[in-house]
């Protein structure tokens, strides 16, 4: 496989789910999709129930089911008299700066704090939460089948087993990329976070284009879905990069190349692609105030 981008750091040796326990536990903010997704992931990983508090005043039916099923402490606010080992933020960026304030009475200094929420920076964290140790993360979908890719950065006050246990909670529901520039955050959502909608784009006009050229759209559909998803595997399976895939299923002058020619014009994919991830960076630093 390819080797990182040079900005961005290999994982970190992780730290066992049983660190958490009732006294000091991990204490999820928000059970949402995403916080949901989480939880799920570190129970089934092996995190003790009694070990892990959430804080949600309206969670969705099916995690308030998960909860009750696990036997996980479900509150409305977080609580009194505890001092939480990590702090989990899972809310929607719009209401996170009247969130961390509240999340103080529950971090002690040795309390690590990690942000999911989206264009939300180190410095606004910290404004909120106080100075103390802060990881920036962006999870994307596929984590719910346990297949994400989640690109993450420290402040200075995480120190090598603060990033080692960060790294065990993300990589619950996939991998994790270690970013050394915050700047690169923007990027991250662009590519990876905003990506699984590309996809699901290419699905949609992979079946579109299928119908035109004659099939129904039940047909059509069972095609585009089996060839985006078909592909995807064996780009996750083989050692090989996707160039080398694309050519090996090319073959000189046939009808792939024919499309290609097409795909691959200097006013194709490649482009559109590379505009279309600039347009989400350029949002993704004005939702973070920069």
């Amino acid at each position: 496989m390819p080797p990182a981008d040079a900005g961005m750091t290999g994982a970190i040796a992780a730290m066992p789910l049983s660190s958490f326990t009732i006294e000091s536990p991990l204490v999820l903010v928000g059970a949402g999709k995403m916080g949901g997704t989480l939880l799920k992931g570190w129970l089934d990983g092996g995190l003790d129930p009694r070990a892990v508090v959430v804080v949600d005043p309206t969670p969705p039916a099916d995690t308030t089911a998960m909860l009750a099923a696990a036997g996980v402490r479900a509150l409305s606010s977080p609580p009194s008299g505890t001092t939480a080992k990590v702090i989990v933020v899972a809310v929607k960026p719009q209401v996170i700066g009247e969130v961390l304030p509240g999340l103080r009475g529950v971090a002690g200094p040795k309390t690590l704090s990690i942000s999911i929420a989206a264009g939300t920076t180190l410095t606004t964290l910290a404004a909120g939460l106080g100075d103390t140790a802060i990881v920036r993360s962006m999870p994307n979908t596929p984590a719910q089948i346990g297949r994400g890719i989640t690109a993450a950065i420290a402040n200075a006050r995480v120190d090598t087993a603060g990033r080692a246990l960060a790294g065990e909670l993300l990589s619950a529901v996939g991998e994790v990329v270690w970013v050394a520039d915050e700047g690169l955050m923007d990027a991250a959502t662009a590519v990876s976070g905003s990506g699984p909608a590309y996809v699901f784009l290419l699905a949609e006009c992979l079946a579109e284009a299928a119908v035109a050229a004659g099939f129904d759209q039940s047909a059509a559909d069972r095609l585009a879905r089996a060839t985006v998803t078909g592909a995807g595997e064996l780009l996750r399976r083989s050692d090989l990069s996707p160039s080398e895939l694309r050519e090996n299923v090319t073959s000189p002058n046939g009808t792939t190349a024919a499309a290609l020619a097409v795909l691959m014009a200097d006013d194709g994919l490649a482009p559109l692609m590379k505009r279309a991830v600039a347009a989400a960076k350029e949002r993704s630093r004005e939702l973070s105030g920069q």
